[in-house]
């Protein structure tokens, strides 16, 4: 069951990712604007957000399984529209929707920590996480690749065909799981603000979240066609391959919940959001030679893909400890801050990148862990005041 709820939640998640590589081409052809162009991968983020918000929280009263289908269903017909879509309004709709819909794969999440015990829960939620982010991961090289070899049409009707696919296998392995609360909705979602304010670990997670997640989306909406410029000229087959060593940084999803486990969650954030901030430091030390430049890079993806794995599986570790009832709201506020803090980052990043240049995009991209570092440095003061007795 872990194992097909890791495949079912990249499967899942890697719709939101597809598009980031071809930007490029798909705004060619549907008649997008340079400064428009960044809306794709912007509003896809942003419909995740709001179905992280207003759909993900009826799993703590609506049957999940049917929950899940629904969602898998609306993202099924978002991906065919995207495929067939000739201009620029309907593919960003399109965009909108298939975020929406993808937020089925935060349904699955608390679903696995459900059904796994409290002693083995980090393991059991950074082995799904594993799978979430191998989807994200390996969405980008796919969608390149298959461009590369047809066209950016066929990389969204494929996901439609697999992800329809994907409903049918959970309708059958997936158990039925009825929540115990019948909040009426709007309560359910008042709810979520009552839990914002009351909880301070679930502020701070979302904010370390937030900061990594907002330097990742930055630079993996720039770096692709920073990648196709004059300096490094690579295909959307180079870019794919370039994206494929990225996933190497997956490894700390499992390693990260083993330390949770382990009640080492302070310490592993501190060195989460380090790698963050190392990533974007070393490309701006990069020499001129294009070779050396391009394994900084490669170097710098890997680093930063371990801190976000590793912030993530820590932060949902942390936040499925607290009240079972409450698991769906509290992964959708969680979740849906640090995708605000990655919108926030994608469309930065783009602006930054045709303003003021790569360096920019880099300092720019430090900005967002440094800062979470910053906060994690506040909550590590007052622990170490404790332990010397002040």
């Amino acid at each position: 069951m872990v194992l097909l709820l890791a495949v079912a939640a990249g499967l899942i998640v890697a719709n939101l990712y597809y598009a980031q590589t071809l930007v490029g081409p798909i705004s060619r052809a549907t008649g997008l604007s340079a400064g428009a162009a960044g809306l794709i991968v912007t509003l896809t983020q942003i419909g995740y957000t709001v179905g992280l918000l207003f759909i993900v929280p009826l799993g703590d009263v609506l049957e999940n399984r049917r929950l899940v289908i629904g969602a898998l269903l609306l993202t099924a017909i978002a991906l065919l529209s995207a495929a067939f879509s000739t201009t620029g309004w309907v593919f960003l709709a399109a965009a909108l929707a298939i975020g929406l819909g993808s937020v089925a794969a935060q349904i699955l999440v608390p679903i696995a920590a459900h059904l796994s015990r409290e002693a083995t829960r980090g393991k059991v939620v950074g082995n799904v996480v594993s799978g979430l982010l191998l989807g994200i991961m390996l969405a980008r090289p796919v969608a390149s690749l298959v461009a590369d070899a047809s066209n950016w049409h066929v990389v969204f009707g494929g996901a439609a065909v697999l992800i329809l696919v994907l409903a049918a296998v959970l309708r059958v392995k997936l158990p039925q799981r009825m929540p115990t609360s019948s909040l009426p909705y709007a309560r359910l979602i008042g709810s979520m603000w009552t839990l914002f304010k009351t909880t301070p670990l679930l502020r701070r997670r979302a904010a370390y979240q937030a900061g990594l997640f907002g330097a990742f989306s930055l630079f993996w909406t720039v770096t692709p066609m920073m990648l196709a410029g004059p300096q490094f000229q690579l295909s959307q087959t180079g870019i794919a391959i370039f994206a494929l060593v990225g996933m190497a940084g997956a490894i700390a999803s499992p390693i990260a919940g083993r330390l949770a486990d382990a009640g080492k969650t302070l310490p592993a954030t501190g060195v989460a959001l380090t790698l963050g901030v190392i990533a974007f430091a070393l490309p701006l030390l990069i020499p001129a030679s294009r070779d050396v430049a391009l394994a900084v890079l490669v170097l710098a993806s890997i680093i930063l893909d371990m801190g976000v794995a590793a912030s993530l599986v820590l932060g949902q570790r942390a936040i499925f400890s607290m009240a079972p009832e409450m698991r769906s709201r509290l992964n959708s506020v969680y979740i849906a801050l640090f995708f605000a803090g990655g919108a926030l980052g994608s469309a930065l990043g783009g602006w930054v990148f045709a303003a003021y240049g790569w360096h920019a995009v880099l300092l720019a991209g430090m900005a967002f862990p440094a800062l979470g570092l910053g906060l994690w440095l506040s909550e590590l003061r007052p622990l170490a005041l404790a332990e010397t007795g002040k």
